[in-house]
């Protein structure tokens, strides 16, 4: 079968059992790898960047400080995600990509389009979200 695209996948309604076939692992693990190679390279973006200003820094600049700190809040936000995108990775290698960690049940193409790390069902999820909310209280 050909390559997939994002419209084959919002498509797709085949029966559960054709769930996360190779096609669509192949077409999650294309985007996933994008998505790695576009955090790692905006990481080495900032890092050439800070080095270049590090030499000369100016103390009275508190504008550029705070534009560091908030690339460096950013980025602290990307490596979480990068750590959710390789942890996603090795369940597409294990088979495990797109079912519900707590139920085991399909994640579903479209939450998984929208949300590439999801391990959980929207269901799940709003579950969990319930449960804190509560003990939150």
């Amino acid at each position: 079968m050909a390559k997939l695209t994002e419209q084959d996948i919002i498509a797709w309604n085949g029966p559960e059992s054709d769930y996360m076939n190779e096609d669509h692992m192949a077409f999650f693990r294309e985007l996933l790898v994008k998505q790695q190679d576009e955090l790692i390279n905006r990481a080495d973006e900032t890092t050439s960047h800070m080095q270049e200003h590090e030499a000369a820094p100016d103390p009275t600049d508190r504008a550029s400080q705070e534009e560091y700190a908030l690339e460096l809040r950013t980025r602290d936000r990307e490596r979480k995600l990068l750590a959710k995108i390789q942890a996603s990775l090795r369940d597409i290698d294990e088979g495990e990509y797109g079912f519900c960690r707590d139920t085991g049940e399909p994640i579903g193409l479209r939450r998984l389009l929208a949300r590439p790390t999801a391990t959980l069902s929207v269901e799940a999820q709003e579950r969990r979200e319930q449960m804190k909310k509560q003990f939150a209280d």
